[in-house]
């Protein structure tokens, strides 16, 4: 897959690939030639990737190569063993939850999953959980509170599923609980959007003590899309809608809504997963650290702090 503002890197990198060969097959010294042209591409990268407007970088949350949380969670786990089941319905495949390995501390890991191929996407309901799904995080979540070990979230999703059976089985009250129960979990939580952060179906497992943004993600009550139809009754002006909503890791950052952004590797994340994991690890140690150092009753107290002095009141 490439999107079409990747297209003129793509095309030098093909041109510097047949280079390569054309130097390697006729035995001919190519090699000035071929090290301009790989300075231009980096030069290219940098410059591309360094100003891309707001609905390029929704663009690139949605690359049908990025890591997904499962992808994460194995490279930076020595071992994960997964969980299922809310214990009430059954186990949503869209929300994934379950214990691993940290540099010899184990960590609750609990996440929304898409698929790769259209098989996985409707396994996985394309990365759109039920009210199960969230009773299920829940649930993982006080396993985590009584054993003491601390809970990361990986955010993905373009929203909580809308459907009939969903309201029907109570999407809101699910994602409401999970809500009020996560600003009282006595153990840290770090939640960290790895893609796509919609709305409440984010937001039901976006409740922490630490809330990181990866690069080249979005945070918002909507989609651009949604918002374009809303407004302007098409999806026509789906750029337009990105760059009101202000919804980039940066402007996050800028509004005091997130806690930091973790960098990508150049190109996205999804061009060197391994660097990516290790980046990411690295945040979650550090964050682990600094909130291992407070009681769990003035972890709450920040906790909330937190999230009620965000946003305007005028009275």
């Amino acid at each position: 897959m490439v999107l079409e503002f990747e297209q003129p890197i793509v095309d030098l990198e093909q041109k510097l690939k047949e280079m390569k060969e054309l130097a390697k097959g006729r035995n001919i010294d190519l090699s000035s030639d071929i090290e301009s042209l790989e300075e231009k591409i980096l030069s290219l990268k940098k410059e591309t990737f360094q100003n891309l407007t707001r609905w390029q970088r929704v663009q690139l949350s949605r690359h049908a190569d990025r890591p997904y949380a499962l992808d994460y969670i194995y490279e930076i786990t020595n071992d994960f063993i997964e969980l299922h089941g809310d214990r009430t319905v059954k186990d949503d495949r869209a929300m994934i939850g379950g214990l691993g390995d940290i540099d010899g501390r184990t960590v609750m890991f609990i996440g929304q999953q898409k698929g790769r191929n259209t098989k996985q996407r409707q396994d996985r309901n394309f990365g759109m959980a039920n009210p199960e799904g969230y009773r299920k995080a829940l649930r993982l979540m006080k396993m985590a509170e009584k054993f003491g070990k601390p809970i990361v979230t990986l955010i993905d999703t373009p929203g909580a599923f809308p459907g009939l059976e969903a309201e029907e089985r109570g999407q809101g009250e699910a994602i409401a609980r999970n809500l009020k129960e996560m600003f009282m979990l006595k153990v840290p939580v770090i939640c960290i959007i790895i893609g796509e952060g919609a709305s409440g179906g984010a937001l039901g497992i976006a409740i922490g003590d630490k809330v990181f943004m990866l690069e080249n993600t979005w945070y918002s009550v909507i989609s651009p899309e949604s918002c374009s139809s809303i407004l302007w009754r098409s999806w026509d002006y789906k750029e337009q809608a990105a760059e009101a909503l202000k919804l980039t890791a940066m402007d996050m950052e800028k509004n005091g809504l997130i806690d930091g952004i973790i960098p990508e590797p150049l190109g996205g994340a999804h061009k060197d997963l391994k660097a990516m994991s290790g980046t990411l690890k690295q945040f979650i140690n550090e964050a682990l650290k600094e909130l291992d150092k407070l009681k769990p009753e003035k972890r709450i107290e920040k906790r909330i702090d937190k999230f009620c002095s965000m946003g305007v009141v005028v009275e």
